[in-house]
């Protein structure tokens, strides 16, 4: 059973039952708490907190998944970080019993599944949350044998919530027993053993629960079915193949691949293309920041791996059309963005070559200062902190040198410090003006900055995101995505645009929220992970409204006059521009 009948056979199944059918989202999500939309029911969120939904009590949907939580684990059989996600949900209808019947007769007489095969667990209950009695209950009256029922805790049957705060509940997960025969435990060879004999197929979510930002539960007003199962997955199991690799989703792919060796690295390269493709397709660069850091380091372990195999580098467009060929046609948004996918894989291609050739003299100066024959984890750290040189690069460079890393866990030490390090600087970058520039040059800048902001954003469009920005008494600078430079004109217009909004002597007001009410309300987020419980939302009339620590000055009119300076490339999709006040 291929894909494309997998599709039409699990939505039809659920819209014969109630079901309305409704189109993926974007990768993109509204929410500002997550960078990837990473399952079905994100769509549907306000509709669990009693929002109406304009689906009705019943939706049915195929989304668009991204998880780089998993990004370590890609390379086994079923590990991915780009995959879709089937997806039925109920909003204060059906619940656990129906849910479970349906999700029981879609894979026993749809997918024609044996029902032998399937393994249950359910919610053991933890601390002062109960056990999930109902859930076991209806499984037993839907025929599972006891001896495939078994209680979990909340880190294997608990779901939830999506980002900071949300709906939340237990779980029944369904697993498909892929050989039959238990490992070395035994009969303690249960669905969550790592040993490759089950595989889970299906998570159903029965939402109860509302978790805060301070991690406390309190019950929904109204319960909901959120379901999700990997299309993937679930086309392994139908077609009776060991791997998700051998499915007609990635076939186009492995034929291109064609390399004997090394299966761990293919998967990989084969997984990862399809990220980057999808990515790439929703508007999103190769940068050194959030959702273009996944997508860069994405890209990078494909070409790495390409090199470490051998292959030509120019696999990787042959591998992106065949993700294009093989998409186009459910998602045609892929296949009008071909040329810029194609283009956006080349260019950072480029930028890699030029980023090896300039660390390879630096391994060549290390190799020639080595006594041993034996490169360090510190060596290799620097390589990766100078020229961006992943550790794998490094080694296959040692490797064909016959020459070993020692102390391989110093890079990480090492990478990790880094990072923390980095992190500590954002959180000073980004908060607000800060205590060194606190004058009332500064604050006055920093009010500019906003304005500066909104004007791009209203005369770029909504794809302009903030990427950084540096106040001092005397000026602003102010980093960008943005894929080109800006014409005079479009200088000249922004200009006029805050100047005008200075002139109209708009009031600068500050009020205090959660900051799931700054989002709703319309607050600009984009550096999420800094965010407390508790935010400043600094309004400038109607036309800037952002989450920001401030300070500010209360009138626009106490500004001057507002001029660009300077604008200049500071990496791929990165603009900054430089701005004064004057009198």
């Amino acid at each position: 059973m291929n894909h494309l009948k997998l599709r039409k056979l699990f939505l039809e199944f659920f819209e014969k039952r109630g079901h309305k059918i409704v189109l993926s989202s974007s990768l993109i999500p509204s929410d500002p708490s997550v960078l990837f939309t990473t399952a079905g029911m994100q769509q549907f969120k306000p509709y669990f907190m009693g929002e109406k939904s304009p689906y009705g009590k019943r939706a049915v949907s195929i989304q668009k998944c991204v998880r780089t939580s998993d990004i370590d684990e890609v390379g086994d059989k079923s590990h991915l970080t780009f995959f879709e996600m089937l997806g039925n949900f109920s909003f204060a209808d059906y619940f656990k019993k129906e849910a479970i019947e349906m999700a029981i007769d879609f894979l026993v007489k749809k997918c024609k599944l044996s029902k032998k095969k399937l393994w249950f667990t359910f919610f053991s209950g933890q601390n002062s949350l109960r056990e999930d009695a109902e859930s076991k209950k209806f499984l037993l009256e839907s025929k599972v044998l006891a001896e495939r029922i078994f209680p979990f805790n909340k880190e294997t049957n608990w779901w939830g919530p999506t980002g900071n705060e949300g709906p939340c509940g237990p779980t029944v997960e369904i697993y498909f027993d892929l050989t039959g025969k238990p490992c070395d435990l035994a009969d303690k060879c249960l669905p969550n053993c790592e040993c490759g004999r089950f595989v889970e197929i299906w998570n159903l979510v029965f939402n109860e629960y509302y978790q805060n930002q301070a991690g406390e539960l309190s019950a929904l007003e109204q319960n909901g079915v959120d379901t999700g199962m990997g299309l993937e997955r679930l086309a392994a199991v139908c077609e009776k193949k060991n791997s998700v690799f051998e499915t007609d989703l990635f076939t186009p792919i492995m034929k291109i691949l064609n390399n004997g060796d090394s299966p761990e690295k293919q998967r990989i390269i084969a997984d990862h293309i399809r990220s980057a493709v999808f990515l790439i397709c929703e508007g999103i660069l190769p940068l050194n920041v959030e959702r273009g850091y996944v997508l860069r380091r994405l890209l990078r372990k494909i070409f790495t791996n390409i090199e470490i195999l051998e292959l030509e580098q120019e696999k990787i467009y042959e591998l992106a059309k065949a993700v294009v060929e093989n998409y186009k046609n459910i998602y045609p948004e892929i296949g009008r963005n071909e040329d810029r996918i194609i283009t956006v894989i080349q260019q950072e291609s480029e930028k890699f070559e030029k980023a090896k050739e300039s660390g390879r003299k630096i391994y060549d100066r290390i190799k020639k200062s080595l006594l041993e024959g034996i490169i360090t984890g510190a060596n290799a750290f620097e390589l990766y902190s100078t020229h961006s040189i992943p550790l794998e690069i490094t080694e296959e460079w040692a490797r064909r040198d016959n020459m070993k890393i020692k102390n391989r866990d110093d890079f990480f030490k090492l990478q990790k410090e880094h990072q923390e390090i980095s992190r500590a600087g954002a959180e000073k970058k980004f908060g607000g003006v800060g205590k060194e520039a606190s004058s009332p040059e500064a604050i006055k800048l920093h009010t500019a900055t906003h304005l500066l902001h909104a004007s791009l954003r209203k005369l770029l469009g909504d794809g302009v995101k903030q990427m950084g920005s540096d106040i001092t008494s005397e000026r602003l600078r102010f980093d960008f995505s943005f894929d080109r430079k800006l014409t005079d004109g479009e200088i000249g217009e922004i200009e006029k645009m805050v100047n005008e909004k200075i002139k109209e002597n708009l009031p600068v007001n500050k009020n205090e929220m959660t900051l799931k009410e700054a989002i709703d309300g319309g607050a600009i987020a984009f550096f999420r992970e800094k965010y407390p419980d508790t935010v400043s939302v600094y309004s400038i009339g109607g036309f800037s409204k952002e989450i920001c620590a401030g300070p500010h000055i209360e009138k626009t009119g106490h500004l001057g006059n507002f001029k660009i300076t300077k604008q200049e490339s500071v990496g791929s999709g990165i603009r900054r521009i430089k701005a004064i006040l004057g009198q």
